[in-house]
């Protein structure tokens, strides 16, 4: 498959359905702008973080080759981030939980390339490259958090989801692609805000998906470290937003000691968050995220597995006792004193063992489905999977032999084996009859005109998850969201505004020295409104000792403060990175 982005060592071992969410960064579309709202918030997030982050923060900064002054090179990332046994990839947006959390289980940080507007400087709806680069990056470089974000991406790709659960991600997509975007018409943000409302207000029981993914906002994107009453940030959206890395250390945020029970705790992505979770130490993760895989259906399938894979309506797995995996869109299951007795998918559907698809046995052949009985043989003890070889024998469980296998709850296989196929350890995990007829009482399950019957052996149902147990046995390459993040405009006073800031950049870095004074009447008089390039000419006077200019341009924004109060806080702290 042709790349469109710089590969390395742990990129190559990505699967082909991940790849397809993989886009190029373009470094060279961020503009001036752009790179003055990294700088600015950069700034700020290591003056303010080093006194309230988790140390890791500030170590990671320099494990992960992130610099202040500028948006970071992925490429030059991925060479740094190689250290610590991770990668780095940029998408487009918000990507499927599923896909993100597989990511993480590869050791690869997803980070969406887009910047914030100036406008939403202290917080975006929408991931970006502050979001993730600035906040998730860091922190992985703590071995004992990046194993936990590893694990947690291990299990959550495995997590159920609803047709609710798919919904709710292309709205809140939608949603956060509308925000960020600029000059979006209010009605429209408002007909999606009304439609994600509707949606997160539906009385739904929530998915493995929707309590996991709350699990991970109130850790990896929203945690905080420590004790209650002296509580350190490590979460990634925390860290990474200037308004809210200050808000969240206020009394009015209720700080609540970390357990399971957050994971029924739901949380409102536009807005900042009324109560926040303190984890004792990045450990107490790992133990909190076991608790809840042991109530997944991944390690107790059965009955209330095999029912929430059917209410997904997608593409899943189920592993039988002997290993057998049967991967496919689950449609019915008939049950007998809450434990399945039957299984069929309706869809392609593939036969696997350890992972890896049974030879003769993908989605070509069962391309109409796949149907078996689970469980013991009425009236014996012993179940197939059990049996030595003079058990079959006694049973008449043999190649070439006609049979009639009665099965506990009245499934009733009745045809000539043909063959079957055994695990490593010699067990019977699938047995091949020709001439075969399925029932369940009167109801014919399978008669022989429909071919081979293709039986799988288990007498329980021990594990049911999301996606297949072999990636390369279905065409997964089709999940891309239809909604696509939008780009500003390049008006003609954008781009001159934008070669201002460029000016002010290349003056800072010695490159190219310009008349500061004259770039500060400009925008004085073109652009009022822009106060985050009068504060790079007051830093730059302040450092140069031109009081004339610093006094000048600090006035202009004192005149801004008062203008427009909305960001007379960005200001204020602007200036005192300035003054001290």
């Amino acid at each position: 498959m042709h790349t469109n982005y710089e590969s390395n060592p742990i990129l190559d071992r990505l699967p082909k359905h991940l790849r397809q969410f993989i886009k190029p960064q373009n470094y060279e579309e961020y503009t001036p702008i752009n790179q003055a709202v990294w700088r600015y918030v950069m700034r700020k997030n290591v003056d303010y973080l080093s006194r309230v982050a988790h140390d890791s923060y500030l170590e990671g900064l320099d494990k992960t080759g992130l610099e202040v002054d500028k948006i970071p090179d992925m490429y030059g990332m991925n060479r740094i981030l190689k250290e610590i046994g991770w990668a780095a990839v940029a998408v487009d947006g918000f990507i499927p939980p599923n896909a993100f959390m597989e990511f993480q289980a590869y050791h690869v940080l997803v980070i969406a390339s887009d910047i914030r507007q100036l406008e939403n400087i202290e917080y975006t709806p929408a991931p970006d490259i502050i979001h993730e680069g600035a906040g998730h990056a860091p922190i992985i470089a703590n071995r004992e958090y990046a194993e936990y974000l590893r694990r947690f991406g291990e299990i959550g790709s495995k997590a159920i989801s609803s047709a609710h659960d798919y919904e709710i991600y292309e709205a809140i997509r939608e949603l956060s692609i509308l925000k960020e975007a600029e000059g979006t018409p209010i009605a429209e943000i408002e007909r999606v805000e009304n439609l994600v409302n509707e949606l997160q207000n539906k009385k739904i029981e929530p998915s493995e998906m929707a309590l996991i993914r709350n699990l991970h906002w109130w850790t990896v994107e929203y945690g905080l470290i420590g004790t209650v009453e002296n509580p350190k940030i490590y979460g990634a959206g925390l860290l990474s937003s200037i308004g809210e890395s200050a808000w969240c250390m206020r009394d009015e945020v209720k700080k609540i000691p970390y357990d399971i029970s957050a994971a029924y705790q739901g949380f409102d992505i536009t807005k900042p968050q009324p109560q926040l979770y303190v984890t004792p130490d990045f450990a107490y993760l790992s133990l909190v995220l076991e608790e809840f895989a042991n109530t997944m259906a991944l390690r107790t399938g059965g009955i209330s597995g095999v029912k929430k894979l059917i209410e997904s309506k997608a593409l899943a797995t189920i592993e039988l006792s002997t290993g057998i995996q049967v991967s496919g869109v689950f449609s019915r299951v008939i049950e007998q004193d809450g434990k399945p007795i039957y299984i069929q998918t309706s869809s392609p559907t593939a036969l696997a063992y350890h992972n890896k698809e049974l030879i003769n046995h993908g989605t070509n052949y069962h391309n109409a489905g796949f149907s078996t009985p689970v469980g013991k043989l009425k009236g014996i003890n012993l179940s197939i999977e059990d049996m030595s070889p003079k058990d079959l024998q006694a049973y008449n469980i043999e190649e070439g032999k006609d049979i009639k296998l009665e099965f506990e709850g009245n499934i009733t296989v009745e045809g000539r084996i043909i063959t079957g196929r055994r695990n490593i350890k010699g067990k019977i995990i699938l047995i091949s009859l020709e001439n075969c007829t399925v029932r369940y009482h009167n109801e014919v399950l399978f008669q022989p005109e429909w071919g081979t019957y293709d039986m799988a052996i288990g007498k329980k149902v021990i594990s049911c998850y999301s996606g297949p147990a072999d990636d390369s046995s279905f065409d997964l390459i089709s999940h891309v969201s239809h909604t696509k993040t939008i780009k500003q405009q390049k008006t003609q006073g954008k781009i001159e505004l934008e070669n201002l800031y460029l000016a002010v950049r290349t003056h800072r870095e010695g490159k190219d020295k310009r008349d500061l004074e004259q770039i500060l009447q400009t925008v004085n008089t073109n652009y009022p409104d822009d106060w985050l390039l009068t504060l790079e000419i007051c830093e730059i006077a302040h450092k140069e000792g031109n009081t004339v200019l610093f006094e000048r341009s600090q006035k202009t924004l004192n005149d801004i403060q008062q203008a427009k109060p909305a960001v007379s806080n960005l200001i204020k702290d602007g200036l005192q990175l300035i003054c001290g």
